[in-house]
């Protein structure tokens, strides 16, 4: 399952960029879009669809990351801490033992 998601989390990224970039610069200034009217996108042109299009694949890329941190961890419950060895490849006792008593 999570490599379903992950697959889908490629997917929606790049569609993002690839929408992302169709769309026009904002730093033309409010007044130079021209005048033609792109009846295929609507009255305001690809603008409009494109925003809507950017804005529902970042919904979908955040729910998809959601989703695959939630069943992540669900699978995974060890901590990458957990398999960590000492150098001396000696496992460290749960409990300190008792030192022997010095009876003299």
């Amino acid at each position: 399952m999570t490599s379903t998601l992950f697959i889908l989390q490629i997917v929606l990224a790049v569609a993002i960029i690839i929408v992302v970039l169709l769309q026009k610069s904002s730093s033309i200034g409010l007044g130079a879009y021209s005048g033609s009217n792109e009846s295929l996108f609507g009255a305001k042109g690809p603008a409009g669809f494109l925003a809507k299009a950017t804005f529902t694949l970042a919904i979908l890329f955040v729910v998809n990351t959601l989703a695959l941190g939630y069943l992540y961890t669900k699978e995974h419950q060890r901590s990458v801490v957990d398999k960590i060895v000492p150098k001396n490849n000696k496992v460290i006792p749960a409990t300190p033992e008792k030192a022997p008593a010095n009876n003299k």
